[in-house]
């Protein structure tokens, strides 16, 4: 099969995937207490005809799948709807909240891939020296340190002891100055686990391919140990970080949830909180749809790119 054929293969596999999590999405949102009339109403007494109203303004009085094949349509169409707690669409406040959020996830991912792959071949390198032994507990603290927890311990100790860095958003552009010098201690919270794990995949990545024929042929060949690595071991070790890097992408996405609402940082994260605590149910779909959207559509191209770059899979 060829690679094209593959793709669409894949990408084909992908749609029923896709139909899935919007149906799984829609339904979670169901079972929440409540319905948006109710919240619009604040709970309050009001006429049959104006509760008729606005049950038929959200469909509420279609069945159920009849709601999830309206509520699709309009998706398919970029139209999430009305927001609950103002006048404004739901997709004219995701697009004004999605640049900070993808600022924040980009800056966190080169952070995590210019920390953790350096990390990782140099601890490869010098497996069983005392750096080894170091990045090992370091990746797995960054592992398993919470983000709403390393989040508030940098605040307290480069923003209120230090003074280092501002601990308040500034009213600016997110591609201010003042905005990507705010954005270093969030950025630093969110990609810390990704360089943990960024660490500890190239090391173990490394290590395999040093054992291999081809290096200690290269070795033999009178090639120093710089150009061995550089030029062989670590193109090919590249291969599945690349793969899981193309994943952590869309999980970055998910983590800025916290860190956002730790930080105050005005993206999607703060406004997908704001939303559940309002009650704003066609938020809540949207951003927790294009969220598990990303996720799965960052799978595909994990896979499609670990296809391109590995000729010795067959697909």
């Amino acid at each position: 099969m060829s690679l094209r054929r593959y793709v669409l293969r894949r990408t084909l596999l992908t749609l029923p995937i896709l139909v899935g999590v919007s149906a799984l999405t829609f339904a979670l949102v169901k079972l929440l207490p409540g319905t948006p009339v109710d919240y619009v109403l604040q709970f309050q007494e009001a006429t049959p005809e104006l509760r008729a109203s606005l049950r038929a303004q959200y469909h509420l009085d279609e069945p159920v799948w009849k709601q999830y094949l309206l509520w699709l349509n309009d998706v398919l169409h970029l139209d999430f709807g009305e927001r609950i707690a103002s006048d404004r669409s739901v997709s004219a406040a995701i697009a004004e909240r999605l640049p900070e959020t993808l600022v924040l996830g980009g800056i966190s991912f080169l952070i995590a891939l210019f920390v953790g792959v350096p990390a990782g071949v140099v601890a490869a390198v010098r497996r069983g020296s005392l750096l080894d032994e170091g990045s090992r507990v370091v990746a797995l603290l960054g592992i398993a340190t919470p983000n709403f927890w390393l989040g508030l311990l940098l605040i307290l100790l480069f923003g209120v002891h230090l003074n280092l860095v501002p601990v308040i958003p500034p009213v600016a552009p997110v591609f201010a100055p003042e905005s990507l010098v705010f954005l270093v201690l969030p950025a630093v919270t969110l990609g810390t686990a990704s360089a943990a794990l960024f660490t500890r995949l190239t090391r173990s990545a490394v290590t395999e391919q040093l054992r291999q024929e081809y290096v200690r042929a290269a070795r033999a060949r009178g090639l120093d140990e710089r150009t061995v690595i550089r030029k062989h071991v670590l193109r090919n070790s590249l291969i599945s970080v690349v793969t899981v890097a193309a994943v952590q992408v869309a999980f970055l996405l998910d983590g800025a949830v916290v860190v956002e609402r730790v930080f105050s940082w005005p993206g999607l994260g703060r406004l997908l909180v704001r939303a559940i605590l309002q009650r704003d149910f066609p938020v809540v779909q949207a951003i927790v749809l294009l969220v598990a959207t990303a996720v799965v559509v960052a799978n595909l191209l994990a896979d499609v790119l670990y296809a391109w770059l590995d000729p010795r899979i067959t697909y």
